[in-house]
């Protein structure tokens, strides 16, 4: 199964698609997608949009997994900013017709490093371990897109696993 992993941002969005079969999975490709911070709201939208429908069409994924929506009380701005990201993002997944699966912050560090308040350091070692990778993926929204990949595969494939014994 190949799974797209996207954390939503205004400015840097990452992304991080695996190939999952079984217990392996594979790195296929990462990245990041960038706006820039001096053009219009719809602009940067419009951008997000564009490259992740094509991104979407290039790679072919069966799922598409976004980080749930956060808010913290003392900088509610950024999870605005992050949403309207998150938006974009969001209809380039429908129009390309491909499930859209979402799961809370603490849930993915939990899977992948078995703490829920994991660091990013942690989660940056962690992710590279699983993948097989000399050196942990940079900037940290190519790390937490492979997490959401990741952890993706793992409920995933145990749901699958599961399956046979109904």
């Amino acid at each position: 199964m190949r799974i797209l992993g996207i954390d939503p941002g205004l400015g840097i969005t990452g992304y991080g698609l695996i190939e999952a079969d079984g217990n392996n999975v594979r790195l296929i490709e990462a990245g990041v997608i960038r706006s820039n911070a001096k053009d219009k709201m719809e602009k940067r939208l419009a951008g997000i949009y564009k490259k992740v429908t094509d991104l979407i069409k290039d790679t072919m994924p069966e799922a598409v997994v976004l980080e749930e929506l956060y808010s913290h009380y003392k900088h509610p701005k950024t999870s605005i900013l992050m949403a309207h990201g998150r938006g974009a993002i969001c209809l380039a997944v429908e129009h390309r017709n491909v499930a859209l699966v979402n799961y809370p912050t603490t849930k993915i560090k939990k899977a992948i490093t078995g703490r829920g308040r994991a660091s990013k350091e942690q989660m940056q070692r962690t992710v590279a371990s699983l993948l097989g990778l000399k050196n942990p993926p940079e900037p940290f929204d190519i790390t937490d897109a492979l997490a959401l990949a990741i952890t993706h595969a793992n409920i995933w494939g145990h749901r699958n696993d599961l399956q046979g014994f109904r």
